[in-house]
Protein backbone atom coordinates (compact mmCIF):
# COMPACT_ATOMS: atom_id res chain seq x y z
CA UNK A 1 0.00 0.00 0.00
CA UNK A 2 1.52 2.75 -0.85
CA UNK A 3 -0.03 6.93 -1.09
CA UNK A 4 -0.76 8.55 -3.81
CA UNK A 5 1.80 11.36 -2.96
CA UNK A 6 4.57 8.50 -3.46
CA UNK A 7 6.15 7.71 -6.27
CA UNK A 8 6.87 3.88 -7.18
CA UNK A 9 8.51 3.07 -10.54
CA UNK A 10 6.47 0.44 -12.16
CA UNK A 11 9.48 -1.54 -13.11
CA UNK A 12 9.96 -1.63 -8.67
CA UNK A 13 8.75 -5.20 -7.31
CA UNK A 14 7.36 -3.80 -4.23
CA UNK A 15 5.54 -6.90 -1.93
CA UNK A 16 1.77 -6.34 -1.63
CA UNK A 17 1.81 -5.48 2.08
CA UNK A 18 4.20 -2.88 2.29
CA UNK A 19 3.46 0.62 3.70
CA UNK A 20 4.70 3.46 1.47
CA UNK A 21 4.26 6.74 3.26
CA UNK A 22 3.51 10.08 1.82
CA UNK A 23 6.17 12.02 -0.50
CA UNK A 24 9.04 8.39 -1.29
CA UNK A 25 10.64 7.89 -3.94
CA UNK A 26 11.42 4.85 -5.49
CA UNK A 27 13.18 4.05 -8.70
CA UNK A 28 12.94 1.28 -11.27
CA UNK A 29 14.74 -2.19 -10.56
CA UNK A 30 14.11 -1.83 -6.83
CA UNK A 31 12.78 -4.91 -4.80
CA UNK A 32 10.98 -4.75 -1.62
CA UNK A 33 9.65 -7.41 1.13
CA UNK A 34 6.70 -8.29 2.67
CA UNK A 35 5.75 -6.28 5.93
CA UNK A 36 8.25 -3.41 5.53
CA UNK A 37 7.45 0.14 6.27
CA UNK A 38 8.79 2.97 4.81
CA UNK A 39 8.66 6.57 6.15
CA UNK A 40 8.05 9.69 4.56
CA UNK A 41 10.69 11.26 2.39
CA UNK A 42 12.61 8.60 1.74
CA UNK A 43 14.91 7.93 -1.13
CA UNK A 44 15.06 4.66 -2.53
CA UNK A 45 17.44 4.68 -5.73
CA UNK A 46 18.12 1.69 -8.91
CA UNK A 47 19.77 -1.29 -7.04
CA UNK A 48 17.96 -1.51 -3.80
CA UNK A 49 17.18 -4.79 -2.74
CA UNK A 50 15.40 -4.77 0.55
CA UNK A 51 14.19 -7.96 2.45
CA UNK A 52 10.89 -8.41 5.11
CA UNK A 53 9.86 -6.41 7.59
CA UNK A 54 12.26 -3.33 8.05
CA UNK A 55 11.51 -0.30 9.18
CA UNK A 56 12.83 2.59 7.24
CA UNK A 57 12.32 5.91 8.63
CA UNK A 58 12.23 9.55 7.38
CA UNK A 59 15.05 11.33 5.43
CA UNK A 60 16.98 7.49 4.65
CA UNK A 61 18.63 7.91 1.42
CA UNK A 62 19.54 4.04 -0.19
CA UNK A 63 21.40 2.91 -3.31
CA UNK A 64 22.77 6.12 -4.09
CA UNK A 65 25.98 6.05 -6.50
CA UNK A 66 28.59 5.68 -5.12
CA UNK A 67 31.20 9.03 -3.52
CA UNK A 68 34.33 6.88 -5.17
CA UNK A 69 36.03 8.48 -8.44
CA UNK A 70 36.97 4.84 -9.22
CA UNK A 71 32.95 4.24 -10.06
CA UNK A 72 32.52 4.34 -13.81
CA UNK A 73 28.46 3.66 -13.52
CA UNK A 74 28.64 -0.37 -13.60
CA UNK A 75 25.46 -2.52 -12.46
CA UNK A 76 25.90 -2.97 -8.36
CA UNK A 77 23.30 -3.02 -5.89
CA UNK A 78 22.75 -2.45 -1.76
CA UNK A 79 21.21 -5.53 -0.22
CA UNK A 80 19.51 -5.13 3.15
CA UNK A 81 18.10 -8.52 4.94
CA UNK A 82 15.19 -8.85 7.30
CA UNK A 83 13.90 -6.89 10.26
CA UNK A 84 16.53 -3.88 9.36
CA UNK A 85 15.95 -0.72 11.42
CA UNK A 86 17.07 2.38 8.81
CA UNK A 87 16.82 5.50 11.39
CA UNK A 88 16.41 9.23 10.51
CA UNK A 89 18.61 10.61 7.42
CA UNK A 90 20.75 7.53 7.18
CA UNK A 91 22.71 6.96 3.59
CA UNK A 92 23.85 3.24 1.86
CA UNK A 93 25.66 3.74 -1.07
CA UNK A 94 25.69 0.95 -4.14
CA UNK A 95 28.59 -0.88 -4.60
CA UNK A 96 31.50 -0.79 -6.86
CA UNK A 97 33.28 -3.16 -9.13
CA UNK A 98 35.70 -4.19 -5.99
CA UNK A 99 32.49 -6.27 -4.36
CA UNK A 100 29.48 -4.92 -6.77
CA UNK A 101 27.50 -4.76 -3.77
CA UNK A 102 27.05 -3.54 -0.12
CA UNK A 103 25.89 -5.51 2.20
CA UNK A 104 23.52 -5.32 5.36
CA UNK A 105 22.18 -8.52 7.08
CA UNK A 106 19.45 -9.24 9.38
CA UNK A 107 18.66 -7.78 11.97
CA UNK A 108 20.99 -4.93 11.94
CA UNK A 109 20.03 -1.43 13.60
CA UNK A 110 21.50 1.36 11.79
CA UNK A 111 21.00 4.92 13.66
CA UNK A 112 20.01 8.24 12.53
CA UNK A 113 22.49 9.77 10.32
CA UNK A 114 24.73 6.80 10.17
CA UNK A 115 26.39 6.12 6.57
CA UNK A 116 27.59 2.90 4.88
CA UNK A 117 29.85 3.32 1.98
CA UNK A 118 30.18 1.53 -1.34
CA UNK A 119 31.42 -2.33 -0.80
CA UNK A 120 30.86 -2.57 2.77
CA UNK A 121 29.37 -5.74 4.64
CA UNK A 122 27.61 -5.00 7.67
CA UNK A 123 26.66 -8.95 9.11
CA UNK A 124 23.72 -9.58 10.97
CA UNK A 125 22.89 -7.92 14.31
CA UNK A 126 25.17 -5.00 14.50
CA UNK A 127 24.68 -1.88 15.24
CA UNK A 128 25.62 1.46 14.24
CA UNK A 129 25.18 4.12 16.47
CA UNK A 130 23.95 7.91 15.98
CA UNK A 131 26.55 9.33 12.89
CA UNK A 132 29.01 6.38 12.78
CA UNK A 133 30.16 6.90 9.02
CA UNK A 134 32.40 4.03 7.61
CA UNK A 135 34.34 4.68 4.64
CA UNK A 136 34.16 2.33 1.76
CA UNK A 137 34.96 -1.48 1.57
CA UNK A 138 34.55 -1.57 5.13
CA UNK A 139 33.11 -4.89 7.26
CA UNK A 140 31.06 -4.85 10.44
CA UNK A 141 31.14 -8.33 11.72
CA UNK A 142 28.07 -10.15 13.85
CA UNK A 143 26.81 -8.25 17.30
CA UNK A 144 29.64 -5.83 16.91
CA UNK A 145 28.44 -2.35 17.83
CA UNK A 146 29.98 1.00 16.61
CA UNK A 147 29.22 4.26 19.59
CA UNK A 148 28.18 7.38 18.01
CA UNK A 149 30.53 9.51 15.87
CA UNK A 150 32.59 6.80 15.13
CA UNK A 151 34.96 6.96 11.79
CA UNK A 152 36.27 3.93 10.16
CA UNK A 153 38.57 4.05 7.93
CA UNK A 154 38.21 2.10 4.15
CA UNK A 155 39.10 -1.68 4.01
CA UNK A 156 38.66 -1.86 7.97
CA UNK A 157 37.49 -4.82 9.52
CA UNK A 158 35.27 -4.99 12.87
CA UNK A 159 35.48 -8.37 14.58
CA UNK A 160 32.38 -10.21 15.96
CA UNK A 161 31.32 -9.07 19.60
CA UNK A 162 33.43 -6.39 19.29
CA UNK A 163 32.28 -3.10 21.09
CA UNK A 164 33.92 0.24 20.18
CA UNK A 165 33.54 3.52 22.32
CA UNK A 166 31.69 6.24 21.07
CA UNK A 167 33.87 8.99 19.04
CA UNK A 168 36.63 6.77 18.09
CA UNK A 169 38.75 6.81 14.94
CA UNK A 170 39.45 3.48 13.60
CA UNK A 171 42.22 3.08 11.80
CA UNK A 172 42.92 -0.40 12.32
CA UNK A 173 41.17 -3.39 12.54
CA UNK A 174 39.29 -4.55 15.65
CA UNK A 175 40.07 -8.12 16.53
CA UNK A 176 36.57 -10.28 17.40
CA UNK A 177 35.53 -9.89 21.55
CA UNK A 178 37.08 -7.43 22.22
CA UNK A 179 36.49 -3.48 23.44
CA UNK A 180 38.01 -0.55 21.93
CA UNK A 181 38.27 3.09 23.23
CA UNK A 182 40.77 5.63 23.33
CA UNK A 183 43.16 7.45 21.35
CA UNK A 184 44.84 6.19 19.30
CA UNK A 185 42.70 3.15 19.67
CA UNK A 186 43.46 0.29 22.06
CA UNK A 187 42.55 -3.10 23.42
CA UNK A 188 40.56 -2.05 26.83
CA UNK A 189 39.18 -5.61 27.17
CA UNK A 190 36.92 -7.74 26.52
CA UNK A 191 33.20 -7.33 26.41
CA UNK A 192 32.06 -9.47 28.83
CA UNK A 193 28.82 -8.13 29.56
CA UNK A 194 28.09 -8.32 25.82
CA UNK A 195 29.42 -12.11 25.24
CA UNK A 196 27.13 -13.25 28.56
CA UNK A 197 23.85 -11.63 27.17
CA UNK A 198 24.79 -13.76 24.17
CA UNK A 199 25.33 -17.34 25.89
CA UNK A 200 28.78 -16.97 26.34
CA UNK A 201 29.77 -19.18 29.75
CA UNK A 202 32.42 -17.48 32.29
CA UNK A 203 34.77 -20.53 31.49
CA UNK A 204 34.63 -19.19 27.41
CA UNK A 205 35.25 -15.60 28.19
CA UNK A 206 38.04 -16.49 30.54
CA UNK A 207 39.67 -18.25 27.63
CA UNK A 208 39.08 -14.89 25.50
CA UNK A 209 40.23 -12.93 27.98
CA UNK A 210 43.74 -15.10 28.46
CA UNK A 211 44.03 -15.16 24.81
CA UNK A 212 44.19 -11.40 24.39
CA UNK A 213 46.74 -11.12 27.25
CA UNK A 214 49.11 -12.76 25.36
CA UNK A 215 48.17 -10.43 22.04
CA UNK A 216 48.06 -6.95 23.98
CA UNK A 217 49.28 -7.49 27.49
CA UNK A 218 52.74 -9.30 28.02
CA UNK A 219 54.57 -7.42 25.55
CA UNK A 220 55.33 -9.56 22.54
CA UNK A 221 54.93 -9.08 18.90
CA UNK A 222 51.70 -10.42 17.11
CA UNK A 223 53.68 -13.49 15.61
CA UNK A 224 55.18 -14.46 18.98
CA UNK A 225 52.03 -14.00 20.60
CA UNK A 226 50.50 -16.28 18.04
CA UNK A 227 52.95 -18.76 18.25
CA UNK A 228 52.79 -18.89 21.97
CA UNK A 229 49.11 -19.07 22.17
CA UNK A 230 48.98 -21.86 19.24
CA UNK A 231 51.66 -23.86 21.78
CA UNK A 232 50.61 -23.15 25.27
CA UNK A 233 46.44 -22.60 25.32
CA UNK A 234 44.33 -25.18 24.60
CA UNK A 235 42.43 -24.68 20.85
CA UNK A 236 38.57 -23.47 21.12
CA UNK A 237 36.61 -21.84 18.57
CA UNK A 238 37.37 -18.74 19.85
CA UNK A 239 40.83 -19.03 20.29
CA UNK A 240 41.24 -19.83 16.66
CA UNK A 241 38.64 -17.07 15.24
CA UNK A 242 40.64 -15.03 17.03
CA UNK A 243 44.29 -16.32 15.46
CA UNK A 244 42.70 -16.21 11.86
CA UNK A 245 41.51 -13.04 11.71
CA UNK A 246 44.82 -11.35 13.25
CA UNK A 247 46.47 -13.53 10.27
CA UNK A 248 43.91 -12.56 7.85
CA UNK A 249 44.20 -8.81 8.75
CA UNK A 250 45.07 -6.28 5.72
CA UNK A 251 45.20 -3.46 7.71
CA UNK A 252 46.93 -5.01 11.10
CA UNK A 253 45.30 -4.48 14.29
CA UNK A 254 44.61 -1.98 16.78
CA UNK A 255 47.88 -1.76 19.63
CA UNK A 256 46.86 -2.39 23.54
CA UNK A 257 46.68 0.65 25.30
CA UNK A 258 50.15 0.70 27.20
CA UNK A 259 51.69 -0.34 23.56
CA UNK A 260 49.86 2.93 21.60
CA UNK A 261 51.15 4.72 25.09
CA UNK A 262 55.00 3.68 24.14
CA UNK A 263 54.87 4.30 20.68
CA UNK A 264 52.68 7.13 20.52
CA UNK A 265 50.64 6.07 17.63
CA UNK A 266 49.05 3.20 16.26
CA UNK A 267 52.19 2.29 13.99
Amino acid sequence: MHQPLAYVHPQSKIARNVVIEPFVTISKNVEIGEGTWIGSNVTIMEGAKIGKNCRIFPGAVIAAVPQDLKYEGEDSTVEIGDNVTIRECVTIHRGTKDRHKTVVEDNVLLMAYAHVAHDCIIRRNAILANSVNLAGHVTVDEFAILGGGTLVHQFVHVGKHAMVSGGSLIRKDVPPFTKAAREPLSYVGVNSVGLRRRGYTSEMINKIQETYRYIFLKGYNTSQAISIIEASLDATAERDEIISFIQESKRGIMKGYFQSKSNGSEG
